[in-house]
């Protein structure tokens, strides 16, 4: 074990050492020499053979050969620490191995080298994270580590997978825009208050994406792993979105206010419905949209009974499912189209 350790610390002192030979090259002659001998130990390890003794007596000998001469005594509980801290270094070496093999799969697989909290990952694309708790202790966290690994493998098919649009059965409404005959259908998962989602919608709207494309825009509430949405009030919009999703322009309506509108002060909507506006300041403003757009009161009292049915939220519980459990989705929005699955803020080509 003394040997492999050696290995890794060597290995990575390398990088050091190798800048340093450039001015001095018997430093380098020196570290070559050890690395060989702790490299040719660790093949053997491999092999399940046995190590050499002499490399492993070099190292002890090359790190108590002051405290042989001053303290005797102190030999033997020193060589005990070595092999500890020895079996340490190795443990930890392979756990930053696996970590780091375990992220770039999560990357290529998920879009995300944080599993459970997507948004955290500085190589993935900026999104709007579907996070899960913390673990409380060291054995949910050792629980969570194994749980990952299921969770990357599960999604590692999709990767060989062309990605149908029209095969996912979600609810959602569409842009204003006519698209063009033939357009091709393309699926956009986005939380009203999401500020990527609203990113990724004007970059869309700009682009006049809508004008080529069949989008069908599914509202989907990211929840807490308190159960609560991570947004306040974007399960409100989300819900009057659905109700009104038939409607010929009434469920986009309320997503494109919030998105791409400000009120009377010039705060953005999105900001007043993720901090300032109550529950009952949300309805109500959703409702003055529909007035806006000439809905009778009757019209807008059904669309309000409809909104907080067991008909919508079955929508809602449905749309999640396929996204999270069918569709594989760590983060929003997300788009699919060209027969694949695009996490991450949309830029126009």
């Amino acid at each position: 074990m003394v040997c492999i350790a050696a290995f890794i610390i060597l290995a990575l002192m390398g990088i050091f050492v190798g800048i340093l030979s450039i001015f001095k090259r018997d430093i380098g002659k020196k570290y070559w020499k050890m690395f060989k001998k702790a490299w040719g130990c660790v093949w053997k390890k491999v092999r399940l053979q046995k190590c050499e003794t002499g490399f492993k007596e070099d190292v002890k000998n090359t790190i108590m050969s002051r405290v042989i001469i001053r303290h005797p005594k102190w030999v033997k509980p020193l060589e005990i620490i070595l092999e500890v801290l020895s079996v340490i270094i190795v443990i930890v070496a392979v756990w930053a191995i696996a970590t780091a093999i375990k992220s770039l799969l999560a990357l290529w697989a998920l879009g995300t080298c944080n599993v459970t909290q997507p948004a955290s990952c500085a190589l993935g694309a900026e999104v709007c994270g579907i996070e899960e708790k913390e673990p409380e202790n060291i054995f949910e966290a050792t629980g969570r580590w194994f749980t990952e690994w299921g969770e990357i493998f599960a999604a590692i098919p999709d990767k060989f997978t062309s990605y149908d649009p029209e095969k996912f059965d979600l609810a959602y409404v569409r842009p204003v825009e006519p698209f063009e005959e033939g357009a091709k259908v393309v699926v956009d998962i986005v939380d009203p208050g999401c500020i990527i989602c609203k990113k990724s919608y004007y970059a869309q709207k700009n682009s006049e994406y809508f004008l080529s494309h069949e989008v069908r825009v599914v509202p989907f509430v990211i929840i807490k792993p308190d159960g609560t949405p991570k947004f306040k009030n974007s399960e409100i919009a989300a819900r009057y979105m659905l109700a009104l999703k038939d409607h010929s322009v009434a469920g986009i309506i309320i997503l494109e206010k919030i998105f791409l509108e400000s009120d009377a002060d010039g705060v953005s909507y999105q900001d007043r419905f993720n901090e300032d506006y109550s529950d009952s300041k949300a309805r109500e403003t959703i409702e003055n949209w529909l007035r806006e757009i000439n809905m009778s009161e009757e019209e807008i009292s059904a669309a309000r009974e409809k909104a907080f049915s067991e008909e919508v939220t079955n929508m809602i519980e449905k749309n999640r499912k396929i996204v999270e459990e069918d569709i594989h989705v760590k983060g929003i929005p997300t788009m699919i189209y060209d027969g694949a699955k695009h996490t991450g803020q949309y830029k126009a080509e």
